[in-house]
């Protein structure tokens, strides 16, 4: 029923990971600071943001994908840029994984965050700030201590998300052993070619995977998740 990993099912298992690490590095830089505005925010725009941030939770993964493919098609500005600056293209490459798994991603790091920011009460800031404290020194000593557990969740969670991903990745990567070929494409490969002994492996693999990631995010107290949405603060 099962079989042994092959040497592009392992090189397929290094690029999964790679690319979640990666991926999970730039989602937390990205999203700590915006979920904070969001959370302290009363912006007119603050509900457009939310919507455009939370649209990956509902929105197709080919759709995302399809427009990302256009949008790095070697024509445009963006891939044009991006070649410019790091002389690669964006489009069937890891680079443009990255790009799609942290758009792909984004709500599953900053709405836990969100969610947890806001819980922090106004007066607490406040009266570290007219103790002299600086906006770094009240986040690591304030609004740290007081959101580590959904922080912790929200990377555990952002890491799960994407090792998971399929449609985005398929559309903009391809199945490019040792590129662009994650263990999520991997498995599809050996189910369409009838290779069912590898699919149960590799299935198996993100199955596992996937419950010990569940009960991490869930031994740091992240108990109320719904859908991104919702975080207990302990």
């Amino acid at each position: 029923m099962f079989e042994a990993l092959s040497i592009n099912d392992i090189a397929a298992v290094w690029l999964t990971f790679k690319l979640a690490m990666v991926s999970t590095g730039f989602l937390m830089l990205l999203g700590i600071p915006l979920a904070w505005w969001l959370a302290r925010s009363h912006h007119a725009l603050k509900p457009f943001f939310e919507a455009l941030i939370a649209l990956p939770l509902i929105l197709p993964p080919t759709v995302i994908g399809f427009y990302l493919l256009v949008a790095f098609a070697p024509d445009t500005w963006a891939a044009q840029t991006w070649r410019s600056l790091f002389g690669s293209n964006l489009a069937f490459s890891f680079s443009g994984l990255v790009v799609g798994s942290i758009i792909y991603s984004l709500p599953f790091v900053v709405q836990p965050l969100q969610s947890s920011y806001e819980k922090i009460p106004r007066i607490i800031l406040l009266s570290a700030a007219s103790l002299g404290a600086s906006p770094v020194d009240r986040f690591f000593s304030v609004v740290w201590p007081l959101s580590r557990r959904a922080t912790l969740a929200a990377a555990a969670l952002a890491f799960c998300h994407t090792a998971g991903e399929f449609g985005i990745v398929l559309m903009i990567g391809g199945s490019i052993p040792g590129e662009t070929q994650v263990l999520s494409i991997v498995l599809f490969d050996h189910v369409e070619s009838l290779n069912y002994s590898s699919a149960h492996t590799i299935a198996a693999l993100l199955l596992l995977f996937s419950f010990l990631s569940l009960i991490v995010i869930y031994s740091t107290g992240f108990r109320n998740y719904r859908g991104a949405a919702n975080t207990e603060h302990n």
